[in-house]
């Protein structure tokens, strides 16, 4: 898996992407060939609930040429340098005039800002402060952006593996920033290659769904198209985002705080020799709290690792191939993989035999002799656990967690039991 996630990254990397256009559809392309995502193009000015689809950007260069003839914020070295949606300029201008259109990061200042002006058109540069500062302050500049603002689309892409039930889970990402390594392909890979896995299983109980949109727009616009739908079917659901950096996970909870996602989330979290940070939900964030609006309120939480803003590369040049590590994102698939394992052998029972326990004996289920074995009498007291509190309101989730035992502990039990004729599924 990690060969596969690093050739596709480095694939990726070099294409600038944007909430629309050319660069979006390439990377879509790519992608298909391990996700076979439907791709759906919502034409410019389409009214999607508050917003409205924007006019499709290309660009095809971006340059300065400073008086002494050098030539920096070179598009093609590095697609950051332009500020993303720049409307197309080539003109003369003065110093005092190009800083009207510079953007910098003091702060940081050998990286270069990731800016964007999606809804407002005008054009810019982003450079490194420290380049900004040795650029001269008399004689002309040439700016130049060869971009386009046309009527277009914006596109986004799903794919659905068909499960037993109509009862759905969705895994979300976003794509539609250019070459950041974290805050854009991670998020990506590890739904793709979690989408992989998923489809070698040989059944599923649940149908999953997989969506990749552009940020806020896109997640906005295929909302108004499904979100109906989603209404009646989605059990639960994660977005991915920052997936790929080395820090610990953490997981973000729906706005319900205790829905299944959150439950099952925390549960094999805990389960796992790692440290992980949980997360009350809030606005701040990715396109969660699209699902999470109060129309919506799906049960919808996120997982990443160092979350959005809270690392200094954020936005940045500086998010880039040496800040991410491929085995952090292939644990991140399978991390999730165990959430979906465990989605999959949740159920809810309910003992047959309500009044008093069960005789165990002559149904093969206790053993035949009180000689001590500290293994054998263990199970049998988590069997009656197990029984005592499937009452058809307890799932087994949540045996597990009053037993503060791994689901995938009590699951063989529960199919022995159901076997045995001691629980039926409610």
């Amino acid at each position: 898996m990690q060969k596969k996630l690093a050739t596709y990254f480095e694939r990726l990397w070099p294409i600038c992407r944007s909430i629309t256009g050319n660069g979006l559809r390439e990377s879509f392309r790519i992608l298909q060939e391990i996700v076979p995502f439907e791709l759906t193009e919502v034409p410019t000015g389409t009214q999607v609930h508050d917003w409205e689809i924007p006019k499709e950007w290309n660009i095809q260069d971006a340059f300065i040429l400073t008086p002494d003839g050098r030539k920096v914020a070179d598009f093609k070295l590095n697609n950051l340098h332009v500020l993303n949606y720049s409307s197309p300029v080539d003109m003369e201008v003065t110093h005092e005039e190009l800083s009207k259109h510079i953007f910098t990061l003091p702060e940081q200042p050998t990286a270069i800002p990731y800016v964007t002006s999606y809804y407002e058109e005008k054009w810019g540069f982003c450079l490194s402060h420290n380049e900004w500062l040795t650029l001269p302050k008399d004689g002309k500049y040439r700016v130049v952006i060869q971009s386009e603002l046309t009527e277009g689309s914006l596109t986004y892409g799903e794919a659905i593996l068909k499960g037993d039930s109509e009862k759905e889970i969705l895994f979300y990402s976003y794509l539609c920033h250019p070459s950041m390594a974290n805050n854009e392909l991670s998020g990506p890979l590890v739904l793709a290659m979690l989408y992989e896995k998923l489809a070698a299983l040989p059944q599923r109980k649940y149908t999953y769904r997989f969506v990749l949109a552009p940020e806020t727009i896109g997640s906005i616009a295929y909302l108004s198209k499904n979100g109906s739908a989603l209404k009646e079917k989605l059990e639960a659901g994660w977005v991915l985002t920052c997936c790929g950096d080395a820090g610990k996970i953490h997981y973000k909870n729906s706005r319900k705080g205790n829905a299944l996602v959150d439950r099952i989330s925390k549960h094999i979290l805990k389960q796992l020799p790692l440290e992980w940070n949980d997360l009350e939900f809030s606005v701040g964030g990715s396109d969660e709290r699209q699902f999470c609006s109060p129309g919506y309120n799906f049960p919808v939480g996120s997982f990443m690792r160092t979350p959005y803003q809270r690392y200094p590369q954020y936005h940045t040049s500086l998010d880039n191939r040496d800040f991410i590590s491929i085995p952090a994102m292939e644990e991140g698939v399978e991390i999730l993989f165990q959430m979906v394992l465990a989605l999959e052998i949740n159920e809810t029972y309910e003992a047959v035999v309500q009044y008093g326990e069960p005789q165990l004996g002559r149904r093969g289920l206790y053993p035949s002799s009180n000689l001590p074995n500290t293994d054998q009498r263990q199970m049998v007291h988590n069997m009656m656990h197990l029984i005592n509190w499937s009452d058809g309101e307890h799932d087994l989730l949540s045996i597990a967690e009053k037993k503060g035992t791994a689901m995938f502990y009590f699951a063989p039990l529960a199919k022995l039991c159901e076997e045995k004729g001691v629980l039926r599924r409610k």
